[in-house]
């Protein structure tokens, strides 16, 4: 088949999947490297691009070419506002180098800062620093000719602390850096400093913020056979830092990376990062969000990746259960219908049940609950639960096999309005109820 066929194929089943789902965020293409930011009430995310690598491209299997930026006001819907730097557009940087990797983004003054790491093409490090400018979050933006120079590394971060100085960190492999920035936001003083007292081994992706007085310096780090989100705290941008511990687990699923970015939004913490849920590719990531919790003592509470994310979700379309909250006794698999990027629910147990939260019913009228599933055993009972009252209670047939899916409706004669949680408890004696790919009221 003819690739670029292939390829607008590929985009369209991603479109078709990008309104019914809560994590990934984006799903029309791969995202990495989130790094979110509040602009004008707007929330932001800048990430890194993946795409499948030609023969001899990219390296260690990454190809990255280019940055999209998207923003949102409620979390769920997601506009992407097109491509706003390409590897081809880099003074000074390799044309076909595919090494666009995580970028940053601030503002001052009225300018935004779009720091972004590219391979030189003089060859003086594996990566060099550069800076684009613009008036508005969205572009276009402006890049200078040169990179910053004594700063060599990857994965640029900048902190403009209350006083207005701003702070660059940067690095990748044992070591961290970190250099003042000058006003010109486009050049640091002195030269860079090594942060210590972090932990051993491979570090990159340094993230920090402020809360309460405490700066948070937050990074990616191999301990254990793939990255995990650690962070370590202090008193001064440049530190020391005090090693804290773990903000979230490393994948064990076959990725190797992750990379985040940590910030509050209309009163409420959100850590965004990567995982590779649509391709199961590690080369080919999608960004991913969920809410984050401090302790009474400005600890970062441990975070569990969850496929429910963040945002409420309206009735209006059907809602993918497979995006829960929590789960118990039942899995997650791909749909085998390739003509849509979408997940089931399946090996429902006896007595298995999930969670999904924020869910608005709003004030309309709700007539009916239906449920798309499918059985090849005797099935079983669904019952419907919102905030722990009972609603429904459902009873699936064998629909004549696992791929032939059936919608069931049942009467609703409650009235319901305002955010609720959804669960749902199955009944039954199979040890394989019944597949399920969406609930929807109506």
């Amino acid at each position: 088949m003819n690739k670029s066929n292939t390829f607008i194929g590929l985009i369209a089943l991603l479109i078709s999947f990008q309104s019914t789902s809560q994590n990934p965020l984006v799903t029309h293409m791969y995202t990495a490297d989130p790094t979110a930011r509040v602009f004008n009430k707007k929330l932001y995310v800048f990430p890194s691009t993946d795409i499948v690598c030609e023969e001899g491209k990219g390296e260690n299997g990454f190809c990255m070419p280019s940055y999209n930026v998207f923003s949102t006001t409620d979390l769920t819907t997601w506009t992407d506002h097109g491509k706003i730097i390409d590897q081809t557009d880099v003074p000074w940087g390799k044309k076909d180098g595919f090494g666009m990797w995580a970028p940053d983004c601030v503002e001052k003054d009225g300018v935004y800062y779009y720091y972004y790491p590219a391979p030189p093409l003089d060859k003086s490090g594996f990566r060099r620093v550069g800076v684009a400018t613009a008036t508005s979050p969205e572009g276009p933006y402006t890049l200078e000719k040169d990179y910053i120079k004594g700063v060599n590394g990857i994965d640029p971060n900048v902190l403009i602390d209350d006083d207005g100085r701003a702070y660059l960190y940067f690095g990748g492999g044992k070591t961290l850096f970190v250099a003042e920035l000058n006003e010109d936001m486009k050049s640091i003083k002195g030269t860079a400093k090594k942060i210590e007292n972090l932990p051993e081994g491979y570090k990159e992706g340094s993230f920090m913020f402020k809360k309460d007085g405490v700066y948070y310096f937050t990074f990616p780090h191999d301990k254990s056979g793939s990255e995990e989100i650690a962070y370590a705290t202090g008193k001064n941008p440049m530190g020391p830092f005090e090693y804290q511990g773990r903000i979230m687990e490393r994948w064990k699923d076959g990725i190797w990376t992750n990379h985040h970015s940590i910030l509050e939004y209309k009163k409420q913490w959100y850590i965004f990062y990567h995982h590779h849920d649509i391709s199961k590719n590690q080369h080919l990531r999608s960004m991913r969000a969920d809410s984050l919790f401090f302790d009474s003592k400005g600890l970062i509470k441990e975070k569990k990746a969850t496929l429910r994310g963040i945002g409420i979700t309206k009735i209006d379309k059907p809602i993918q259960i497979d995006r829960f909250s929590t789960s118990q006794d039942l899995k997650v698999n791909r749909l085998n219908d390739k003509s849509v990027v979408g997940w089931q629910l399946e090996y429902i147990k006896p007595n298995a049940c999930v969670t999904y939260n924020s869910v608005d019913f709003d004030s309309k009228k709700i007539k009916s609950v239906a449920y798309k599933v499918s059985s090849g055993t005797n099935g079983g009972t669904i019952k419907l639960f919102l905030d722990n009252e009972l609603i429904t209670s459902t009873l699936v047939s064998n629909t004549g096999g696992w791929d032939n899916w059936k919608t069931i409706e049942t009467p609703i004669n409650k009235k319901i309005k305002g955010i609720k949680t959804i669960k749902l408890v199955f009944e039954g004696e199979s040890d394989n109820l019944m597949n399920i790919d969406w609930i929807q009221f109506e």
